[in-house]
C-alpha cells in the first residue's frame, strides 16, 4: 500500500550524497531495532497485566466503581482514535517518513505537523472535556444519577489524555521516521510503572476492596482523582519522556503554522478506505460498551449476587486475555509474511500469492490451537487472575473465565479473517476489508441491540461477547468467498487437514490439562481459586502439561506446519530445532 506521492519539497539544501546513509534507517540494523522494540513491547504487555491484576484488587472486578472507572479511562483512547488517530497515522506519517529522507531531514514537514497535533488534539481535548456528562451520558445505558456523577468526575481528570495519547503517537513516529525506534515502544513501559506505582499506593491508603457495603455510597473525592488523575499522569509521562530524544534528533524544529504541502489533499484511495474502516470500528466498539455498561446498572439491583454479572471491566480483560496468542503469534506471523505476500501481489504472481495465503492459515492452525484449548481449559483460573482479593473474587472470576469460553470459541475465525483481510490490504484494496468491517458493524449492531430488547441486562455482556465470536466467523466466510472469487481456490481442504492435526493434538492437550487442573482445584473453587498467586501457579503448572503434550502429539503425528512453525524461531535459537523435529 504505497500513499500517493508527497506534495513536499525542501525549501533549501540539496540532495544527500549516495554515501550517507539514509536519515530513517537504524545504524545498528534493522534486526536490533526490532529486537529492542520486540522487547519493549513484551515488557509493557507484562506490566499491563500487573496493572490490570492489581487495579482487580484495588477496586474490584464486577463492580460498580471498576466499571465507572473502566469507562471513563478507556473513552479517551477511543475518542482520540476516532476523531484524530486515523489522521495522524494513515494520512499524515507517510508523509513524515518520506520528509525525512529530504535534506533537511524533514525539519519544516516535522515542525508543521507537531504545531497541527498541538493545536488540534488541544481544541478536541478542551471541548470534549467540557462535554465530560452528555459523553458518559450518551455512551451508557441505563446509569442511576450517581453512577453518572461518578462517571463524570472520573471523565474530568481522564479525558486529557486524549491529548497526550496524541502527542505520543505523533512524537513517536517522528522519532521511528528519524530511526530511533525503542523510544516509541519502550515508553509505555513508564506509563505502566506509574500506574502500578499508582494502584499500590491506592491500596496502601485505602486498602483494597472488599465484598460488602455500598462501594459507591463509600468512595470519596480523594479516591476519585487519586486513581483517575494518577492513570492520566502516567499517559502524560509517556508522552513527555519522547521530547527528550526528539530534542536530540538535531533538526530545527518550531512551531510553523500551515496546511502546505501536509498531504492532506492526496491522501491516495487506500488512505481514504483505512480511515473510514478505522471509524467504522471505532463507533462499532463504543456502541457495543454501551450495551454492556447496563450490567453495571443491573448489578446495583442484585446485591451479593451481583458479583457473579461481568460488566465492562470483566469484558476488556476477557478481550485482553483472548487477543494476547493473536497479537503474539498471528500479528507477527502475517507481518511477516506480508512482505512476501505484497511482493506476489505486485508482481501479479497469483499462483504465488494463494501458495502463501494457503502457507500463512494453516501456520496459524499451531499456536490458534493450542491457544484455544488452553482458554477453554484454564479460563477460571484465568479469570481468578484479574479478579482482585475480595471474598467475592470467585464468583467475579468466575464471571470473567464464562466470557473467555465464549471468546476462544472465535479465536480460529479471528484469526483466519484477519490474514486474509492482508491479502486485500497487500493488493493495496483497502475498500473491501472497509466494507467486510461495514457489514460485520451493521450485523453485529444490529443483532446485539435487537436482542437487548428482550435479554435482561445482566446477561447482554454475555450477548455482546457472543456476537464477537459470531462476526470472527461471518468475517472469514466472506473474506473466504471473495478471496477465491478474485485469486481462485487456495487449497482449503488442506487447511482443514492443517486444523484437524493440529486440533487432534490440541484436544489431547486440553484433556490432560483438564485433569492436571482438576487434581488442583479449577473446577471445584479449590486451590486455584484461592487467591491470585494459586491460580498464576495452576495456570502456569497446568499450561506447561498441555504444552508438553502438543508437543509429544504434533511430533507423533508429524505436523508438517508445526516445522514452519518452529523455523524462524529455530534461526534464533538453535535449541528449539531438535523440538521442531
Amino acid at each position: 500500500m504505497s500513499p500517493q506521492p508527497s506534495p513536499y519539497r525542501p525549501r533549501h539544501g540539496s540532495a544527500q550524497p549516495a554515501s550517507a546513509p539514509p536519515a530513517h534507517m537504524p545504524k545498528e540494523g534493522m534486526a536490533a531495532a526490532s529486537a529492542l522494540m520486540a522487547a519493549g513491547t513484551l515488557v509493557s504487555r507484562v506490566l499491563g497485566f500487573i496493572r490490570t491484576a492489581l487495579l482487580a484488587v484495588a477496586i474490584g472486578s464486577t463492580t460498580v466503581i471498576a466499571d465507572v472507572f473502566e469507562k471513563a479511562n478507556s473513552i479517551p483512547n477511543i475518542i482520540y482514535l476516532l476523531l484524530a488517530g486515523g489522521m495522524f497515522n494513515v494520512v499524515l506519517v507517510p508523509q513524515l517518513i518520506k520528509a525525512a529522507k529530504q535534506p533537511d531531514r524533514g525539519a519544516d514537514y516535522t515542525s508543521r505537523l507537531l504545531t497541527l497535533t498541538v493545536l488540534v488534539l488541544a481544541g478536541f481535548t478542551v471541548l470534549i472535556t467540557l462535554a465530560a456528562y452528555p459523553i458518559i451520558s450518551v455512551l451508557t445505558l441505563d446509569w442511576s444519577p450517581e453512577m453518572l456523577t461518578l462517571g463524570t468526575a472520573f471523565a474530568l481528570w481522564t479525558l486529557p489524555q486524549i491529548f497526550f495519547y496524541g502527542l505520543y503517537a505523533v512524537t513517536g513516529q517522528v522519532l521511528n521516521a528519524n530511526a530511533r525506534f525503542g523510544w516509541y515502544m519502550w515508553a509505555p513501559v513508564l506509563n505502566n510503572l506509574i500506574a502500578i506505582g499508582v494502584i499500590v499506593s491506592f491500596i496502601w491508603t485505602f486498602s483494597a476492596h472488599s465484598a460488602g457495603g455500598d462501594q459507591l455510597a463509600e468512595w470519596t473525592t480523594q479516591q476519585t482523582i487519586w486513581l483517575a488523575a494518577g492513570h492520566t499522569a502516567g499517559i502524560v509521562a509517556q508522552a513527555l519522556l519522547l521530547l527528550w530524544p526528539l530534542s536530540k534528533l538535531g533538526i530545527k524544529l518550531r512551531p510553523k503554522f500551515g496546511l502546505r504541502g501536509m498531504g492532506l489533499r492526496q491522501t491516495g484511495t487506500v488512505a481514504g478506505w483505512t480511515l473510514l474502516t478505522m471509524l467504522i470500528g471505532n463507533v462499532a466498539n463504543l456502541l457495543y460498551l454501551r450495551l454492556i455498561s447496563g450490567a453495571t446498572a443491573a448489578r446495583e439491583q442484585m446485591g451479593a449476587e451481583g458479583a457473579r454479572v461481568p460488566g465492562e471491566y470483566a469484558a476488556n480483560v476477557a478481550e485482553l486475555i483472548a487477543i494476547l496468542p493473536h497479537s503474539v503469534f498471528v500479528l507477527s506471523i502475517a507481518t511477516v509474511m506480508f512482505n512476501q505476500l505484497s511482493h506476489s501481489m505486485h508482481e501479479g504472481d497469483t499462483p504465488r500469492a494463494r501458495e502463501l495465503i494457503n502457507e500463512g492459515l494453516r501456520i496459524f492452525a499451531i499456536p490458534v490451537t493450542f491457544c484455544m484449548a488452553a482458554v477453554l481449559v484454564l479460563s477460571g483460573p484465568l479469570g481468578r487472575i484479574f479478579s482482585g482479593a475480595g471474598e467475592d473474587a470467585h464468583l467475579a472470576g468466575a464471571a470473567i473465565g464464562q466470557l473467555l469460553v465464549i471468546l476462544a470459541l472465535g479465536m480460529p475465525f479471528r484469526s483466519a479473517a484477519f490474514y486474509l483481510l492482508r491479502a486485500f490490504y497487500a493488493a493495496e484494496d483497502a475498500k473491501t476489508p472497509m466494507w467486510v468491517f461495514t457489514t460485520a458493524a451493521v450485523v453485529g449492531l444490529s443483532t446485539a441491540y435487537g436482542a437487548a430488547l428482550v435479554v435482561e441486562n445482566q446477561h447482554v455482556p454475555y450477548l455482546v461477547v457472543g456476537v464477537f465470536s459470531g462476526l470472527h466467523l461471518l468475517q472469514y466466510v466472506i473474506c473466504h468467498v471473495l478471496v477465491v472469487r478474485r485469486w481462485g481456490s487456495f487449497d482449503m481442504p488442506g487447511v482443514l487437514a492443517a486444523y484437524t492435526r493440529s486440533g487432534f493434538a490440541a484436544a489431547a492437550a486440553g484433556a490432560v490439562g483438564a485433569g492436571a487442573l482438576w487434581l488442583l482445584g479449577g473446577y471445584s473453587f479449590g486451590f486455584a481459586w484461592n487467591s491470585i498467586f494459586t491460580a498464576i501457579i495452576s495456570c502456569a503448572v497446568t499450561g506447561t502439561v498441555m504444552a508438553v503434550v502438543f508437543v509429544a502429539a504434533l511430533r507423533a503425528m508429524k505436523v508438517r506446519e508445526f516445522s514452519q512453525f518452529m523455523e524462524p524461531l529455530s534461526r534464533r535459537v538453535p535449541a528449539l530445532k531438535r523440538l521442531a523435529g
